[in-house]
């Protein structure tokens, strides 16, 4: 069975390594060009180019994927499967195009958490349950007939990195088992329509925003746990202060744990100087313990209290 892949970042790269391990034809890999990062400005490869070149698979990168010399070429490859694992929205000229279909890897339970960020909208949802999914692609995006699913349990302080980890690794092993079935034409997929009319209103995951990132200490700490722990380590929940100065400072938190309390004024930072950071919120206080302050690294607040003090008067908004 011949195998096209789509795909392009880190995530990816576990589902593409488990297929060429077990000895399967990878006949072509599609992923995004080059393009330049950092401060030089060198051309960064893809995570899934850098695992193809190293092993000999031929890679596409097309600026359009509807270009019709690049459809001719995927068409001459003559594979029988495409697998879509982190990638962008095709032309149906491209999906359509092998016989025995194109599958993607979703990290959802689908119908549920459609969209561009399955994994940051379930934590910061509070979800405890999530997992991943295999459907055959169709024209509206994550819609597309169920082949497999798996549950992942999320833990109460995980955070979307660490999902994204262990999620990549469980949804490599989806793939490789949705590939076995569809190559003993073992495959009984269904609609998601018969999944939506159990579960009633949909849960969606669109993409990330920066108003999506803003704390607001008004909210319960439960919420702004979720919040933080759900955009770690990118792009980052955050919040700012202003100086004595009239100076706007912006503060990102990559790890909090929830406090209890009762009545308390919200918007107030709480100090000792060496080994904590907290701020009130409308049920509790939020501890931060990491943390990144504009122009500095991103630390433990043990860390960033041994060289830096809040200003005092310093006021968060």
């Amino acid at each position: 069975m011949k195998i096209i892949f789509l795909g392009t970042p880190e995530f990816a790269v576990p589902s593409l390594d488990i297929l060429f391990e077990n000895g399967y034809e990878i006949v072509g890999v599609i992923t995004v060009a080059d393009k330049p990062s950092g401060r030089g400005q060198k051309l960064h490869e893809s995570e899934v180019k850098q695992y193809a070149v190293k092993h000999g698979i031929k890679v596409f990168q097309p600026l359009k994927l509807s270009d019709p010399n690049f459809l001719s070429e995927i068409k001459l490859l003559n594979a029988d499967l495409q697998i879509v694992v982190a990638f962008r929205m095709m032309p149906i000229a491209l999906w359509s195009m092998p016989k025995l279909g194109t599958l993607n890897l979703h990290g959802s339970l689908l119908p549920n958490y459609r969209g561009a960020a399955p994994i940051n909208r379930a934590l910061m949802n509070g979800e405890r349950i999530t997992g991943v999914t295999t459907f055959f692609l169709k024209h509206e995006i994550d819609t597309g007939n169920i082949i497999f699913q798996e549950e992942i349990f999320i833990n109460d302080d995980e955070t979307a990195g660490e999902l994204h980890d262990r999620m990549k690794d469980i949804g490599a092993s989806l793939v490789l088992k949705t590939v076995k079935a569809i190559e003993s034409n073992n495959v009984h997929a269904f609609e998601q329509d018969i999944l939506i009319k159990q579960k009633g209103e949909l849960k969606l995951a669109p993409k990330i925003f920066k108003e999506d990132c803003k704390l607001d200490f008004s909210k319960n700490i439960s919420y702004l746990h979720n919040q933080i722990r759900g955009l770690s380590p990118y792009p980052g929940a955050f919040f700012e202060i202003k100086l004595s100065d009239g100076t706007i400072q912006s503060i990102k938190i990559f790890r909090s744990l929830k406090e209890s309390a009762g009545t308390v004024l919200t918007h107030e930072l709480i100090t000792d100087g060496k080994t904590f950071i907290k701020i009130s919120a409308s049920d509790g206080f939020i501890s931060i313990k990491e943390i990144q302050v504009s122009g500095k690294k991103r630390m433990s607040v043990e860390e960033l209290l041994r060289g830096y003090s809040f200003p005092d008067n310093s006021v968060i908004l």
